[in-house]
């Protein structure tokens, strides 16, 4: 099953805080499993996993100033 989220043209400010709110959903996320009490591997994990994600989500900053337009298309796929 395929879930389509996100399809269509948008201004780049608008991919941005769009993107952001969704980022920041999975950050938040993975902080409430940490703050949950999970084993300290799984601390490293999510730590990493929010450090990445923080990573991404400046370069999208970065690559967005200069465009107008942005296509986005985002499918989650439930196996």
């Amino acid at each position: 099953m395929d879930l389509q989220l996100i399809q269509g043209a948008f201004r780049a400010e608008d991919a941005l805080e769009l993107l952001s709110h969704m980022i920041h959903i999975k950050i938040n996320y993975h902080e409430a499993k940490i703050a949950s009490g999970t084993s300290e591997e799984d601390v490293k994990y999510r730590e990493s996993r929010i450090k990445k994600l923080q990573q991404e989500l400046a370069d999208l900053r970065t690559s967005l100033r200069t465009e107008d337009l942005v296509n986005l298309e985002g499918v989650i796929k439930i196996n």
